[in-house]
């Protein structure tokens, strides 16, 4: 088998964001993925940090966080690819790190992020006159009434009105948004013209569920261009429409940029030879097989994946390279006595730390391969979902390591 420049280890946001980087950088690029991925999961909205100026912001984190290793300057720089690559996937997003814009929730609420898909950018949302919120019939978990009754404690001043669609879809079976998507795929005129009964002229919003496809945004085009008023897509339970556009956007760069995916790939341990790692077994069902690189990226995730694992309370360990877990020792410390409190919970900072060039350290600060680049969740020393960070610290980390 052929060398690569770059091996990517994971699936996930940050798997993808280093992959699409290192190819995009010139580099021979395969990437192993074992399962789905966390992103069809996702809103398909990008956290970086839960601050009105996220760049602010991230000047005064600590020297273990993440961020301080990979710099305010490479954020930048990632958070502007990350649009470039869904832009040419059709996927358009928006947003920069200097201020954050507003999604509207599966529950009426407002939430902030840095970077959010064209179709859930609610900042126009406050200039509107009037606000339907469209519930269509049979689609699960989304209720206009409680939508609108929520919104309108951001938007007093606005008038609501409610509407129930009967798009019959699957003859009435019960349907989730991802149902509803890949149905209207193709079919978007059964949308555009339920919609058009509402008479929503050019001073208007129709928020809806996420269902404008699941792919690109010839969905969208396709119902936008018959309407007057501007259409928002909210967020929804998983699986999600917009992480599933998000993975598919990745997904269709990656393949134009050449990079060789390897799927259902497990990677059981790492080949090494002194400070270099020179290659990984990946555990099949006939045999083992041995991919060799000149650089590695771990990006295999936290807890919920499987990048770390704990088979002993108080010994988490990385299983592929065997390398040093941070976490907070002790059962009194790993989580607050509260679990939905006002502070990080310990044991979301578990993970791994490195040095600047995100290459794997022990407790000393001693870097154990150089050529082992560490990025997303696998990273240690924060709580990524109390700060609401995860998102930024995946493509961040990712694209850092990948131009190294």
């Amino acid at each position: 088998m052929k060398i690569s420049d770059v091996i990517v280890i994971g699936g996930g946001l940050a798997g993808f964001m280093a992959a699409a980087a290192a190819a995009d950088n010139g580099q021979k690029v395969s990437l192993l993925t074992y399962g789905s991925g966390s992103l069809p999961l996702a809103s398909g909205a990008i956290d970086i940090l839960n601050s009105k100026a996220p760049d602010e912001a991230i000047k005064l984190v600590l020297e273990n966080h993440p961020y301080k290793k990979i710099g305010l300057k490479n954020i930048d720089a990632a958070a502007k690819f990350f649009v470039d690559v869904t832009n040419k996937s059709d996927l358009h997003y928006v947003g920069r790190l200097s201020a954050q814009i507003p999604i509207v929730t599966a529950v009426g609420t407002l939430k902030y992020s840095c970077l959010v898909p064209e179709s859930m950018d609610a900042t126009n949302l406050a200039d509107k006159k009037k606000i339907f919120v469209v519930e269509i019939k049979g689609l699960k978990d989304f209720y206009a009434a409680m939508i609108a009754d929520n919104l309108k404690k951001y938007f007093p001043e606005k008038i609501f009105e409610t509407a129930k669609l009967d798009l019959n879809l699957l003859g009435g079976r019960d349907i989730t948004c991802m149902d509803a998507a890949q149905i209207l795929t193709g079919n978007e005129q059964i949308l555009a013209d339920g919609l058009k009964t509402l008479n929503a002229t050019e001073d208007d919003a129709i928020i809806i569920p996420p269902i404008l496809g699941l792919e690109g945004n010839s969905s969208r085009a396709a119902v936008k261009s018959q309407l007057r008023a501007q259409i928002f897509e909210t967020t929804c339970l998983p699986p999600s429409p917009p992480g599933i556009r998000l993975q598919r956007a990745f997904i269709k760069f990656l393949q134009s940029a050449g990079v060789r995916i390897f799927e259902n790939s497990k990677v059981v341990r790492g080949v090494v030879e002194g400070k270099k790692v020179t290659g990984v077994v990946v555990e099949n069902s006939v045999r083992e097989k041995i991919f060799r690189a000149k650089k590695f990226i771990l990006a295999t995730g936290g807890f919920y994946s499987g990048g770390i694992v704990m088979r002993e309370f108080d010994n988490p360990i990385e299983p592929i390279f065997d390398l040093p877990v941070f976490y907070p020792s002790g059962a009194e410390k790993w989580s607050n006595k509260n679990l939905f409190s006002d502070k990080p919970q310990n044991f979301s900072m578990t993970g791994i730390f490195t040095d600047e060039n995100l290459n794997p350290i022990d407790g000393d600060g001693k870097v154990l391969f150089e050529n082992l680049h560490v990025v997303g969740a696998n990273l240690g020393g924060v709580d990524k979902i109390f700060e609401r960070s995860a998102g930024g610290i995946s493509i961040a980390s990712a694209y850092k390591g990948a131009i190294l």
